[in-house]
């Protein structure tokens, strides 16, 4: 995939559900500004969109319908471009980038805008009508396992400890806060007009988080794990754009990196949070690279206990993940992580001048998603 860029990345500001400052902001409405400021800010036509890629964990009510279709109108795109809404739970739009990548490869088009969208304030985690099959549910419980629970299981067979989980805690609110007091999160966030007026900074960070504040929690899910070792329920979008060398040589666009290698692996629903040590397996085998050769992560903090898992498992150095904190502070709305994520690695490469990055995520019911990103000095 050597031709195939990220060649821009934004997002919204990411709020806490039910009280943050997006609450009364329409999911579709909130991801229609978010795709139609970053074609904005690259000075791009929509109309040389070949498909607008949209990733949702649950699209029903007002995140329903071909979501991505309605979200284009009211970006105020052109009836040309093509519209597809795609559900992997939290990988969601991280697959969108994932499909558009392939369809680049195929020759089915140039440039695709990939976003992502969650208003856990609108929608509740879990849906409106939550039906499990009862013969699965007999036989199999484990595929609906509540997350919490996968993350008390991970900390369980891993040993990973509630300081441990905290330590994390603490380092991503620190960081996060860091990256915001430092202006390294302006230019990446899309401010919002909502009907009570313009968000244009982040909610969930959270500055001065310390291990006694922390320690005094009550488990939330009768272990280790607490609130604030969770990802809170977030409302926010995001969206990169995914095109060819060509195209984005020919638009004067700002190539962040090329993605060099994609994978989806599917794990034990029990401890769904590991599923990015298999992804990112896969990625590293099929690119020929190891570990070592990677100069930053970006891992969704989903819960600490398996993201610290995770990395254990990887041998992933923690000072090479998630430079400006992870969802622990900045939130975690499901189908708008893995836009952020990636873009977030493609746009620290291009920071830091780091050669490989990788971006993953755990996904309900046993699954990881991840993407190797590569920045050469012709990218510069």
């Amino acid at each position: 995939m050597t031709n195939i860029v990220i060649a821009g990345y934004a997002r919204s500001p990411f709020h806490f559900a039910r009280k943050g400052q997006l609450v009364n902001l329409r999911p579709d409405d909130m991801a229609a500004q978010v795709m139609g400021g970053l074609v904005s800010r690259l000075d791009l036509s929509p109309s040389l969109l070949e498909d607008v890629i949209l990733g949702c964990a649950y699209p029903e009510g007002e995140q329903g319908n071909n979501l991505a279709r309605i979200a284009s109108f009211r970006a105020g795109f052109p009836e040309t471009p093509g519209a597809a809404t795609i559900n992997r739970f939290c990988g969601s739009s991280m697959a969108a980038i994932h499909y558009a990548a392939g369809q680049l490869m195929l020759g089915a088009g140039n440039a695709f805008l990939c976003a992502g969208v969650e208003s856990m304030t609108r929608v509740p985690m879990g849906g409106f009508s939550n039906c499990p099959n009862p013969e699965l549910m007999e036989h199999y419980p484990q595929a609906y396992m509540p997350m919490g629970f996968t993350a008390e299981e991970v900390a369980r067979r891993y040993g990973v400890s509630r300081l441990e989980q905290e330590q994390m805690a603490v380092d991503s609110h620190a960081r996060a806060a860091a990256a915001r007091d430092g202006g390294r999160l302006a230019d990446e966030i899309v401010p919002l007009t909502t009907p009570d007026g313009e968000v244009r900074e982040d909610g969930c960070i959270r500055p001065g988080t310390n291990l006694e504040t922390l320690a005094g929690l009550p488990p939330a899910f009768e272990g280790s794990v607490t609130a604030a070792t969770s990802s809170p329920l977030t409302d926010g979008s995001a969206a990169v754009l995914v095109c060819t060398r060509t195209f984005a040589d020919q638009y004067h666009l700002p190539v962040l990196a090329r993605i060099r290698a994609v994978a989806v692996a599917g794990c034990p629903p029990e401890i769904m949070g590991m599923g990015p040590v298999y992804a990112t397996r896969k990625v590293l085998e099929r690119s020929g690279l190891t570990i070592d050769d990677i100069d930053l992560m970006e891992i969704n903090e989903a819960f600490a206990s398996q993201a610290i898992a995770c990395l254990q498992e990887l041998n992933m150095p923690r000072d090479r993940v998630n430079l400006d904190g992870g969802a622990l502070a900045l939130g975690h709305p499901l189908g708008a992580t893995g836009a952020r994520i990636t873009g977030k690695a493609a746009s620290l490469l291009a920071r830091t001048g780091g050669r490989y990055a990788i971006a993953t995520q755990c996904v309900g019911g046993g699954q990881g998603v991840a993407t190797l990103l590569e920045r050469s000095s012709a990218d510069a």
